[in-house]
């Protein structure tokens, strides 16, 4: 007897997410025996507990085949809302939507703090002798999900597309400090990724063989602030300009922090951005040539512009979802659909599972190898790594009278049969 199924997802948009969710909703059509209808949690997690439930299953195939080029609002959306342990009320509340509809699948797609809520969920179902497959799938742009050997996953959906973003914007400041650089020889770019690096070292694939006077700022590299001056300064001696790529976690001092509903900081939102302060610091101590330095602080359009999307990392996202759903038919409950990488010369991957406390709550950091010795820098080994996943060509993004087209879903929930519910953690 074919059970429901609930799809949601959690944390940043990427080009990409909804890839996955589309390789999870059209595996699921191909095994009608097993799954029955398909429900989208409204805004994640959140949409379960307050019983805000798409349905996915009475939405067009073309729509659902537009969910390739659509970067998050025109699926289900996604929350910032975490499931902490002690709310245990929020916790049963999610079994007791689970049981009221008849769900025996729940797919959690999320970066490792969603893959720690749908471990939890699944250890809870099982305490209570409920039949429930939970499963994840991979989503971050920091591809900071997993070890440090990249046994548990080689990389996430999300990251070869924020990479190639930074790769073109790269590019083009480039072509800008070159014009400009008589009044602006240093140009300060803010990358996302909070205190792991993989999206600012992607700033070294716009220039592999290291011809631009680029150098890249980790929070992770310890580099002090003062050092970064005087790094600057011998950048424009020798080429009379510098392009610097900072991370938004790179540590300049207190930045007036806000924090989302994990706890973790949103450099985005905050009062004073680390580029506005790096740029005040190169300004007040005084550059070694005329000019001023200038920043530039890219947005969520890192995250959520399709039109740079990596072709590789849209295929592969599809294909981890489409991993998540065979691994739930074949009645495996607590794993994460996962992506490794194929040894050889040949860029190539398979997909696999990996339980889900493995991945939960992990925090992979950089390896310290692809760092240069003046920590301002990464290695061709890191070239090497991430320069597969950004692809060879353009996405097809599809267009209706020059303007994008999107997927936008129906508005068909289904019959809500609890009681109205508030969430925990926001009550007064």
């Amino acid at each position: 007897m074919p059970r429901n199924v609930i799809v949601a997802q959690a944390g940043g948009p990427t080009p990409v997410i909804n890839s996955s969710m589309r390789g999870v909703i059209e595996t699921c059509r191909e095994f009608s025996q097993t799954f029955g209808t398909v429900y989208g949690a409204w805004h994640g997690i959140e949409g379960v507990l307050k019983e805000e439930l798409l349905d996915i299953s009475a939405q067009s195939a073309e729509e659902i085949a537009l969910l390739r080029y659509t970067p998050a609002a025109g699926s289900v959306g996604t929350c910032r809302y975490k499931l902490k342990d002690h709310q245990e009320e929020d916790f049963q509340r999610v079994i007791d939507v689970i049981k009221a509809h008849d769900v025996g699948y729940f797919f959690y797609t999320g970066g490792n703090d969603s893959m720690d809520t749908a471990n939890k969920v699944s250890k809870l179902a099982k305490d209570q002798g409920l039949d429930l497959v939970a499963v994840g799938v991979p989503k971050t742009i920091d591809n900071d999900v997993g070890d440090t050997e990249f046994k548990l996953i080689d990389h996430t959906p999300g990251y070869g597309s924020v990479a190639r973003y930074w790769m073109g914007a790269v590019q083009n400041a480039n072509e800008e400090n070159m014009g400009s650089s008589p009044a602006d020889p240093v140009l300060v770019l803010q990358a996302m990724g909070r205190k792991i690096g993989y999206i600012p070292a992607a700033a070294r694939l716009a220039d592999p063989d290291r011809e631009m006077p680029l150098q890249i700022y980790m929070a992770e590299a310890g580099v002090t602030a003062e050092a970064m001056c005087d790094h600057v300064n011998d950048q424009i001696k020798k080429d009379g300009r510098c392009i610097v790529v900072v991370s938004e976690g790179f540590e300049v001092g207190d930045i007036g922090a806000t924090r989302d509903g994990f706890g973790h900081v949103q450099y985005s939102a905050s009062k004073t951005t680390v580029a506005q302060q790096v740029v005040t610091m190169l300004n007040d101590r005084g550059l070694a040539t005329r000019g001023a330095a200038r920043g530039q602080v890219p947005g969520t359009d890192q995250r959520d512009t399709c039109a740079y999307a990596s072709i590789v990392d849209l295929d592969e996202a599809y294909k981890v979802g489409q991993q998540a759903a065979l691994i739930a038919e074949s009645g495996e409950t607590g794993y994460m659909a996962t992506i490794l990488r194929v040894p050889g010369h040949i860029y190539n991957v398979t997909y696999d599972k990996v339980p889900l406390e493995k991945v939960a709550n992990s925090e992979r950091a950089f390896p310290a190898k692809w760092l240069t010795p003046d920590k301002i820098d990464v290695t061709d080994d890191f070239i090497r790594y991430a320069r597969p996943l950004i692809g060879e060509d353009w996405p097809s993004v599809p267009l209706v009278h020059g303007r994008q087209r999107f997927a936008r879903m129906k508005p068909i929930f289904a019959d809500k049969k609890l009681p109205a519910y508030e969430l925990q953690a926001l009550r007064s």
